[in-house]
């Protein structure tokens, strides 16, 4: 199984960090490396995450990460998990 990143999910990331960055980036960078260790192991523990509050899809589900929630959609037809996007929630 492989994780994909939709363009959404790219620019929300790249603005988010890009943020952090400005005022601490050795905060960025913990948590982009915390990130991708997540998402390494998303495809062995993608039905561990809660089912998603934005979504009524029982295939959509929850990460949250440092006061943000990730989105994502497990599409067992291409046996991928998709990254519909991140939700900064620390505001």
């Amino acid at each position: 199984m492989k994780v994909v990143a939709t363009p959404r999910f790219s620019e929300q990331l790249k603005t988010l960090l890009l943020g952090m960055a400005e005022t601490d980036a050795e905060e960025a960078k913990r948590f982009k490396l915390y990130l991708d260790t997540i998402l390494l192991n998303l495809p062995s523990k993608a039905q561990k995450y809660k089912p998603s509050i934005y979504s009524n899809e029982t295939d959509v589900r929850d990460i949250e990460h440092q006061g943000c929630t990730i989105p994502f959609y497990y599409d067992s037809a291409a046996s991928a998990c998709v990254l519909l996007g991140i939700i900064d929630n620390r505001v």
